[in-house]
């Protein structure tokens, strides 16, 4: 079993999902007492959000791959961005290590297609919902449709991710609204399935509140781990 070095703590609520899945998975394929070969760098997430709402990319990428470079020589052999947003610097934390980085939106897009969907809603954070680096990659590399939401519905969902969910506050109100803005999603867009393109979001809705396929980032990103480490 190969060992996986997680860059964790974005937040610590949605890594503590990781270390969970990705131990359970692997004792399913194994059985026993088998768990994960794991290695974890939990970062302060207050220093990576700071940067974050001050556009301050350069300087969360330097954390990144500081922390990547350490996890390597410790003696990972594959890395996982346990975080949906940060994979914006994916390709320069990559670049930076000599072991594969298994990218969150190549091993969504492929359950999204393999599922049949072709336009699936994207809840997540501000910067994944607007800027490209997540949304270009579905459509360029996997010809999907994604859909974001209006302003007004990525404003909710992105608060909802930063002012609760990241603080381990899972409330009703907030899952209904987005229920809410996914009937409205697939009322006007015509979403055909649901990508929960933030980690934390897992905490709040799934599969259980929808008719149509859900498709979990973070149980998706550890089974393709556990794949790789397993292979």
């Amino acid at each position: 079993m190969k060992t996986l070095g997680l860059l964790g703590g974005m937040s610590w609520e949605s890594t503590a999902i990781y270390y969970r899945l990705l131990n359970e998975i692997v004792r399913e394929r194994l059985g026993g007492l088998h768990s994960a070969k794991l290695l974890l760098w939990s970062f302060d997430f207050a220093e990576i959000a700071e940067r974050q709402h001050h556009s301050d990319w350069d300087g969360a990428g330097l954390l990144l791959i500081q922390a990547a470079r350490k996890l390597e020589s410790g003696g990972a052999e594959g890395l996982l961005l346990c975080t949906n947003t940060m994979h914006k610097l994916a390709d320069e934390v990559q670049a930076a290590v000599s072991i594969p980085l298994i990218h969150i939106a190549d091993t969504t897009a492929v359950a999204v297609k393999s599922a049949g969907v072709d336009r699936p809603a994207l809840l997540a954070t501000r910067f994944t919902m607007e800027q490209d680096f997540y949304k270009g990659r579905l459509a360029d590399q996997y010809g999907l449709q994604p859909v974001v939401p209006e302003q007004a519905g990525r404003d909710m969902v992105h608060k909802v991710i930063y002012d609760e969910l990241c603080q381990g506050i899972v409330s009703a109100e907030s899952k209904a609204a987005y229920i809410d803005e996914i009937a409205r999603l697939r009322r006007d867009e015509k979403i055909d399935g649901v990508i929960m393109g933030c980690t934390e979001i897992t905490m709040l809705i799934g599969q259980q509140d929808f008719d149509i396929p859900v498709f979990d980032t973070t149980r998706i990103h550890a089974e393709a781990a556990v794949a790789f480490a397993l292979s």
